[in-house]
């Protein structure tokens, strides 16, 4: 039996929570760009319990920008999937199972944008939510009457219009705009370019006021690690104790943190916010914004191409061996938190960096180091790269644990071009593939036969990390050089083990 509203009746599973008749029948008020577990298992999962406690009373139309994968799964679910969140919260261990009914349709952009377009101009939509990774928020020549253009900002802005031609310049036609994408104010990043994309399509005066008066744009930070759906085994397993199958099976950690920056209008729309303490609605998030971004992703991602090359496949592998543990510890604590580039207390930071090596050990989470290298360098510049370069205006030693991690990361971007264009690493006899919007770039980067001028020569590259030249840093490109020839002749698993001594 395979999960759908109509099986709901023969599912009776003790302590699974599941959704009512009535909650199928409420009105779509959310527009959500993106079928990733993320959403799913933060955003969501929010709007979800707000509308089984009868707070915010809405449901999500989906749309599936992507041309891999299909929306079958979700059609054949009726949008319902299965949410299993296990975890320690105050030291008590939480699990709790919920069918998540919050997904109304999911809609193909290339198949049915004129749905999306029709959906666009109903009065009941309020909210418009986002994630299409940290490099689709960005502006490129787009025609927003094509169906559908071709940006993420393109069809936000081809929405926008329709909506504001159907129901007029008013505020109440304007929307709450919510992108969760792990960028720097990405909220205001994504209003700069759909207005500037509204110049180029040389829309209406008119319509740019009503665009950036009566539409809030909001800074936002999402903080909860969903892996996904689980292995075989453990499907399974759970499919053989729930007695239906779920093809859309997602797990998460307990903790949970939806940060939105906005005022009495944004809380006025988005009421879910009151069913949960884990969203937070402030003038200013950017607190929560460094912590998250320097101690959680920096960390995973300077320690990423350590562990994967270490030949540990998950983050609880990888928690799981001392001298893992010893280098993470010491580079969250010692290198990380001393280096967040906006005012926080080092005890604040020491407190945070503690949740998130907690987290880091949940025993329920297979987190895939593979899955965390996704858009690698992006993730170096955005969220590495701001504390490195925090942490040298205090010191004048290079950060060990930071270049070891930047090493780690050149070597794990060591690629070849296959015969179906796909970018591929070796390590130890094992290939993998790295899906990064610069590989070809590091692809021909490595061709350079000596590797220290392979490494000032990425470091000095000032269009790969966005303005910073970080070969002029002191001792860093010695240091990554020597660290990265280290890992060629010994291994990074070698590395960490001799720390630990």
């Amino acid at each position: 039996m395979i999960l759908s509203r109509a099986a709901l009746t023969n599912i009776n599973v003790p302590g699974l929570v599941t959704p009512n008749d009535q909650l199928f029948e409420l009105p779509e008020k959310v527009l959500q760009f993106g079928t990733g577990v993320l959403l799913r298992g933060l955003p969501d999962y929010f709007i979800d319990k707000a509308n089984r406690s009868g707070i915010f009373n809405g449901r999500i139309v989906v749309v599936k920008s992507t041309d891999t994968g299909s929306a079958n799964d979700f059609d054949q679910q009726n949008g319902l999937y299965t949410l299993s969140i296990k975890g320690i919260e105050n030291g008590e261990k939480v699990e709790e199972d919920i069918i998540c009914s919050a997904i109304s349709r999911v809609l193909s952009a290339g198949n049915d944008w004129q749905l999306i377009l029709d959906f666009a101009r109903n009065p009941n939509l309020k909210v418009v939510i986002s994630n299409t990774t940290e490099v689709g928020i960005q502006l490129i020549e787009d025609n927003i009457h094509n169906a559908p253009p071709i940006s993420f900002p393109g069809k936000l802005l081809s929405v926008l219009y329709a909506r504001y031609n159907a129901l007029g310049d008013n505020e109440s036609s304007g929307l709450v705009i919510v992108p969760t994408e792990l960028i720097v104010d990405n909220g205001k990043k994504l209003k700069n370019i759909v207005i500037e994309l509204a110049h180029q399509n040389k829309l209406e005066t008119k319509f740019i006021h009503w665009l950036e008066t009566h539409n809030h744009f909001c800074n936002s930070l999402v903080d909860r690690i969903v892996p996904g759906k689980p292995d075989a085994e453990t499907v399974a397993r759970l499919e053989d104790q729930s007695g239906y199958r779920d093809d859309l099976r997602i797990a998460s950690e307990v903790y949970s943190l939806w940060a939105i920056e906005g005022g009495d209008k944004v809380k006025e729309v988005l009421t879910f916010s009151q069913a949960d303490k884990g969203v937070v609605i402030a003038p200013d998030i950017e607190i929560y914004r460094e912590l998250k971004l320097r101690l959680l992703n920096g960390s995973h991602t300077l320690s990423c191409a350590v562990a994967f090359l270490s030949g540990f496949k998950t983050v609880k592998n990888a928690m799981d061996d001392a001298a893992f543990a010893n280098f993470i510890n010491q580079l969250a604590y010692e290198e990380i938190a001393p280096s967040i580039p906006y005012h926080v207390s080092l005890d604040v930071a020491h407190n945070f960096a503690g949740k998130v090596l907690d987290r880091f050990r949940n025993p329920h989470i297979e987190h895939l180091w593979i899955s965390i290298s996704a858009q690698y360098s992006a993730k170096m510049k955005l969220r590495v790269i701001p504390a490195l370069l925090q942490y040298y205006r205090v010191n004048t030693e290079p950060p060990q644990r930071i270049a070891l991690g930047f090493a780690a990361f050149l070597r794990f971007m060591k690629v070849y071009k296959n015969g179906t264009g796909e970018y591929i690493g070796n390590n130890n006899g094992v290939e993998y593939k790295v899906t990064d919007e610069n590989a070809a770039y590091f692809c021909e980067a490595w061709k350079e036969e000596n590797l220290l001028t392979f490494v000032e020569n990425v470091l000095s590259n000032e269009n790969l990390w966005d303005g910073p030249n970080l070969s002029i840093l002191p001792g860093f490109s010695e240091t990554v050089y020597h660290q990265l020839k280290a890992i060629m002749e010994h291994g990074t698993l070698s590395i960490i083990n001799k720390q630990l001594v």
